[in-house]
């Protein structure tokens, strides 16, 4: 598993359970309180630390190795080692049920917010961290901070340039109809599959959320579905992505068998031509660059663009943090695991190496990025201000907006006719849960 943002969750609901019932820690601690600072003098930090990833190609490749190693000349007395976890939701969620999750990790999307303080470490207090890095909120919980996410990811399909221009498309489209005119272009003109759906794999699908802001250009869009009892309602960012995801499978513009699909083929096909489309966040494009030098393909050939809607003539492409990495409130080095974070972070290359968005305020936008730049889309940081509201309603209401590709793959289902029923009744029964949950989870 290579991508950034972990596989959907797995793992049964009394694991779940059995997490959220899970007691306070710190025992152990090198630090009072569940706090983690850093000496200002790197000798005097000192300790063997874990560090969890769900970049098991980076660690089986030795290049967290490397890092470990530039680390160690700024921390000589720190020692660090990875371990790389292909289901990393699944596994480090049932993990938590114990002391032994490592002392560095990223924060599983199943931890209500609010639950923060019993299994991390704080990492300072909101004021200052908001003043450094971008998306502190997300992961702030009476006014400290427990977890910092090493970049952020802006939303837009990963295409191949190559077989759009063969398609005769030059031109980023404008609105859905002309997006699906131009897909309908490449089937036509191509030997390409237009949009390919990574349904089996699943994650892959739970990147539509993040289309939130993108139709609207509203920074508060993801905050909205914590009040709003019909977040899939005419208008909305939901409703819009949906229904093109829909209409692109209804209108066989997407692979022959869903069933079949495979994340890790993906990146190749979609390097080689075979494949022209995929909506995922910006952490991708790297991937499918790496895949095209692998297949001796020029990786200039990959290409990013931002979602098939104008405001005011503008795109917008919103921006919103990747996995945030923490400090287990139990690690017996939390200074050490907390100069790695910072290390990592501001100062290891990682962000700018995976063309990434940096949360380090000041810092560049990636190089991948620069035709958004040149051509004037706006980049809408998007606020988390209700996602521990938002999460718990969702959790609540078996849906999975935030994490789960299980309702977009019955929309794919029922698009190509594998499922009964049709789009305006998979938003009923979508509003219909949400709004239930929300009174459920008010009370």
């Amino acid at each position: 598993m290579v991508h950034m943002k972990g596989k959907a969750l797995a793992g049964s609901l009394l694991a779940t359970m059995a997490l959220l019932a899970a007691g306070c820690g710190g025992g152990g601690s090198t630090s009072k309180g569940g706090t983690a600072t850093v000496p200002a003098d790197p000798s005097a930090v000192s300790g063997d630390i874990k560090v969890l990833t769900q970049r098991t190609d980076l660690v089986q490749d030795g290049t967290m190795k490397k890092y470990a190693a530039e680390f160690s000349k700024l921390y000589p007395k720190v020692r660090v080692t990875f371990e790389g976890i292909t289901d990393y939701e699944g596994e480090v969620k049932i993990r938590m049920n114990t002391s032994n999750y490592g002392d560095v990790l990223m924060i599983p999307a199943a931890i209500k917010t609010d639950d923060y303080p019993k299994f991390f470490a704080s990492l300072g207090s909101a004021e200052e961290l908001g003043k450094k890095y971008t998306f502190t909120g997300k992961a702030t919980v009476g006014g400290k901070v427990y977890g910092i996410a090493n970049f952020a990811n802006a939303a837009g399909f990963v295409y191949n340039k190559a077989v759009w221009q063969q398609a005769g498309v030059t031109d980023w489209p404008t609105t859905p109809d002309a997006f699906l005119a131009d897909l309908k272009a490449v089937k036509a003109k191509t030997s390409a599959t237009p949009y390919y759906t990574n349904y089996k794999d699943g994650w892959p699908l739970t990147a539509w959320t993040s289309v939130q802001g993108a139709a609207t250009c509203d920074a508060k869009a993801a905050d909205e579905p914590a009040t709003d009892p019909d977040p899939w309602r005419a208008g909305t960012d939901l409703n819009v992505g949906d229904t093109l995801l829909y209409t692109i499978v209804h209108d066989k513009l997407s692979e022959q068998d869903p069933t079949t699909t495979n994340w890790e083929n993906s990146k190749n096909l979609l390097a080689t031509g075979k494949i022209a489309t995929m909506w995922l966040g910006s952490w991708s494009i790297v991937q499918m660059q790496d895949a095209a030098k692998k297949a001796g393909r020029d990786p200039s050939e990959i290409g990013y663009m931002p979602f098939p809607s104008q405001k005011d003539g503008t795109f917008c492409t919103p921006v919103a943090p990747d996995y945030q990495e923490a400090v287990n409130v139990h690690s017996k080095n939390k200074a050490a695991a907390r100069a790695w974070i910072d290390w990592f972070t501001d100062k290891s290359g990682y962000v700018q190496t995976n063309q990434a968005v940096p949360t380090l305020k000041g810092g560049p936008l990636p190089s991948a990025l620069k035709p958004f730049q040149d051509a004037g889309v706006r980049f809408v940081e998007m606020s988390q201000a209700q996602s521990a509201k938002v999460t718990r309603i969702d959790n609540q209401s078996e849906i999975g907006m935030t994490d789960k590709p299980e309702y977009r793959q019955h929309l794919i289902d029922v698009a190509r006719g594998a499922a009964g029923g049709d789009l305006p009744g998979i938003f009923a029964d979508l509003a219909k849960k949400w709004a239930n949950a929300q009174k459920t989870a008010a009370l």
